[in-house]
């Protein structure tokens, strides 16, 4: 099954989140770690971590420069924070720095795991409630008033991707659904991305949570 790592300084809400991976995911490898230096340690000392749980608060984090370390370290080890922080720039500035989701410690059980069934998935995960507060807000997003014109610019292909990412689909997920290579997927949302000028995936959701694909495609599909 999974390894996972769960890292905070409070005993009991490592227990908790324990009971909360063994519902969800029966079977998989639990780790420990109460502060960061343990926790860059179990990562350093297990290669095969599908996935961090990390507190922000834990001590040695200073808040968001302890996730831009472990990422810094290891990059290619997916980390989640999880946390009691509830600030909507807080969380928006987590999945900036590199972090594959945010999930609240207020959150219930079965939304906890569909966020982390999401995340080991391969997508990246937000409240929802994140999500809708922030598609009108213009500093958690590109300048909108070019999403017209970027989307006129992108082949049919890249618009069937863009539509499967605001979906929450992971590149794996979004290969196998149009049947081509997970690294021509990658090609193309890095394509995405660079059009609208958005610095990672959650940006690009944001900016295209109205769209109608249908008329891009459509219109996309006759050039």
């Amino acid at each position: 099954m999974y390894q996972i790592l769960i890292a905070d300084d409070h005993p009991l809400f490592r227990e908790a989140m324990a009971r909360v991976i063994d519902d969800g995911f029966p079977g998989s490898t639990l780790l420990e770690a109460a502060d960061l230096e343990a926790t860059l340690k179990q990562v350093s000392d297990n290669e095969d971590i599908d996935l961090v749980v990390l507190d922000l608060n834990m001590p040695g984090m200073h808040g968001l420069q302890g996730l831009v370390q472990l990422r810094n370290q290891f990059p290619d080890t997916p980390a989640v924070i999880v946390s009691a922080e509830e600030d909507k720039s807080t969380i928006l500035q987590a999945v900036t720095c590199g972090a594959v989701g945010f999930i609240t410690k207020s959150s219930p059980r079965k939304q906890m795991i569909s966020a982390l069934e999401q995340i080991l998935a391969g997508s990246v995960y937000l409240p929802s409630e994140i999500i809708r507060a922030n598609t009108g807000s213009e500093s958690t997003r590109p300048d909108n008033s070019l999403l017209p014109a970027v989307l006129e610019s992108l082949t049919r292909k890249q618009l069937q991707v863009f539509e499967r990412m605001t979906h929450g689909e992971s590149n794996k997920v979004i290969a196998y659904e149009m049947n081509i290579a997970e690294s021509t997927v990658k090609a193309h949302v890095s394509a995405i991305l660079r059009k609208l000028g958005a610095s990672n995936r959650v940006q690009a959701i944001l900016t295209a949570s109205e769209v109608d694909f249908s008329a891009y495609q459509k219109r996309a599909g006759q050039q």
